[in-house]
């Protein structure tokens, strides 16, 4: 039998990881975001694109 332990909190390194990986999305969509691009992202459980020059969808 495995015996497993899940964390409910990010370690500190893995807390780090988090901050680094939001800030380079959150620099992504603001560049795209400038530069009129659309961007795709997940929400309410469905992919969803965004932005003015994002394809409309029927």
């Amino acid at each position: 039998m495995m015996n497993t332990q899940r964390k409910t909190n990010p370690s500190a390194d893995g807390k780090r990881i988090l901050e680094t990986l939001q800030q380079a999305v959150d620099k992504t969509l603001e560049k795209k975001r400038r530069l009129g691009q659309y961007a795709v992202i997940w929400k309410n459980g469905k992919p969803v694109m965004t932005g003015e020059d994002a394809p409309r969808t029927n």
